[in-house]
């Protein structure tokens, strides 16, 4: 069982109170940059959106994993998702709009960006994620916490979403023909976004010119 190591009880509430409050304020955010380009463009590019707050028993395996202390503080400076959206979008294209959107938001700051799609994870784990700070109001102050956001397709989340689940069922290192396998079928996922957005291109050249 992992257990944080603190004395003070109420420093760990207000760190999760800062977790919820952050967690809050980048949906509302996150929904209006949507609704706004949804207003201006007549098309809502978003399939649905997630959210968490890590759990800590995750967060504190992966401090351990890491070689860090389970202090409240490391928690703070080495986990990066503790706070975590994820933005599912129908075509790829829609991804990189729901990103410049993010990256010219005046609420959310930008720490740092990693695009998975042009350069997927050795598993095949396609995504992009954007690591932002977001600024809640606590206690008469304002403070920016840090908070992921992943960004997929359809077909992205689908295959995440299995890979998951396989991997946990392993209690070890998932056999090479296994890894290979899910390999092959990220691929598979990678192909059909290409041709649903190559047919979606079609339909709406058909419609501008009607």
């Amino acid at each position: 069982m992992y257990r944080l190591k603190t004395e003070n009880e109420e420093e760990l509430q207000m760190l999760m109170l800062k977790y919820e409050f952050t967690l809050k304020t980048l949906i509302t955010q996150i929904d209006l940059l949507i609704k706004e380009y949804e207003f201006n463009n007549k098309y809502n590019p978003v399939e649905h959106v997630k959210s968490r707050i890590k759990k800590h028993e995750s967060a504190l395996k992966k401090l351990e994993e890491k070689g860090y202390e389970l202090t409240v503080d490391n928690l703070v400076k080495h986990v990066h998702d503790m706070v975590g959206v994820r933005i599912v979008c129908s075509f790829l294209s829609d991804v990189y709009t729901i990103v410049n959107i993010i990256e010219n938001s005046k609420e959310l700051k930008i720490k740092g960006e990693k695009d998975y799609i042009s350069n997927p994870k050795d598993s095949g784990y396609t995504s992009y994620h954007i690591n932002v700070l977001v600024p809640i109001y606590l206690n008469g102050k304002v403070e920016e916490v840090e908070a992921e956001i992943q960004l997929r397709t359809i077909a992205m989340d689908f295959w995440a979403s299995l890979d998951h689940k396989i991997q946990y069922k392993f209690p070890k290192e998932i056999p090479n023909e296994e890894k290979k396998e899910m390999y092959n079928c990220a691929l598979d996922i990678k192909n059909l976004d290409y041709k649903m957005l190559g047919l979606n291109y079609i339909v709406n050249k058909y419609n501008e010119e009607i």
